[in-house]
């Protein structure tokens, strides 16, 4: 109950902050965002329902997110800015599910009708973070396609972002029960990268057939991963030590074969 008090102050302070138009901060305090992640994500596993009963914290987190000065946000470290897209996709993801709840999947947001249109849950633009793209987007909404193509993925050739960025889904990486920080970014990118290659039901070495079966992110996003090598030397990078062994005791190449990819609620 203390850090629910706690994150009610800092809710609070971060209202008052905007309604009086204080000046915007460089940074942003992760503060609420971490609190709400500890208290409500379970191994991946996000309590939708107890989140929507915090909704006013949760709304003052992604006030504190908008008030950030743009500019000292561009001249800060790339870990710190990395951080700060990275805890704004997956807040506004979890807005996404609150604000369309109840729902089975993510792509419920958009009716099928829609789909057949070109319209996603991924390319809706009602993130109100456009004044702090580099460039800054005139209409000053984006989306999360937005955040990780175009910034996340343009701007730092970082693949473990896709071990981060969480859309809902229970094939994506398992949620993190906290908020990404600046200063400690590089630990918790490998920490969620080693988390994600161990869950066999995503990803795991057939030694028997010396095949990688493994997420289909590593084929959607496979360039990011094979900048000077293989995709296979990525994961083994990751991978558990005794897989990682067992893959090196045969000199062939792996196979790779790419699972299906679970778009169910991460609920």
């Amino acid at each position: 109950m203390v850090g629910k008090y706690r994150r009610a102050l800092a809710a609070a302070l971060a209202v008052v902050l905007v309604a009086g138009a204080a000046p915007a901060s460089a940074t942003v305090d992760h503060e609420i965002w971490d609190g709400l992640l500890r208290d409500h994500v379970r191994d991946g596993k996000v309590a939708y329902r107890a989140i929507a009963r915090e909704r006013d914290e949760f709304e003052a987190y992604l006030e504190q997110l908008g008030a950030t000065d743009r500019e000292a946000l561009l001249s800060a470290g790339a870990n710190e800015q990395m951080a700060f897209w990275i805890n704004a996709y997956n807040a506004y993801t979890v807005k996404l599910i609150l604000d369309n709840y109840p729902l089975s999947s993510i792509y419920d947001v958009t009716p099928l009708w829609r789909r057949a249109l070109g319209e996603s849950p991924f390319n809706l633009e009602f993130i109100p973070l456009g004044h702090l793209h580099p460039p800054a987007i005139p209409s000053r909404m984006l989306s999360l396609e937005d955040i990780e193509h175009g910034i996340l993925r343009k701007h730092w050739r970082e693949p473990r972002i896709h071990f981060a960025v969480v859309c809902a889904s229970r094939g994506c990486p398992k949620l993190r029960a906290a908020a990404y920080s600046g200063d400690e970014l590089d630990e918790q990118l490998d920490a969620v990268a080693r988390i994600y290659l161990a869950d066999t039901d995503k990803n795991r070495y057939d030694a028997g057939r010396h095949t990688l079966e493994v997420s289909s992110i590593f084929k959607w996003f496979r360039e990011d991963f094979e900048h000077g090598q293989s995709l296979a030397a990525y994961i083994t990078r990751f991978m558990p030590p005794d897989s990682a062994h067992a893959l090196a005791t045969d000199k062939r190449p792996p196979q790779i074969e790419f699972l299906d990819y679970d778009w169910s609620l991460n609920e």
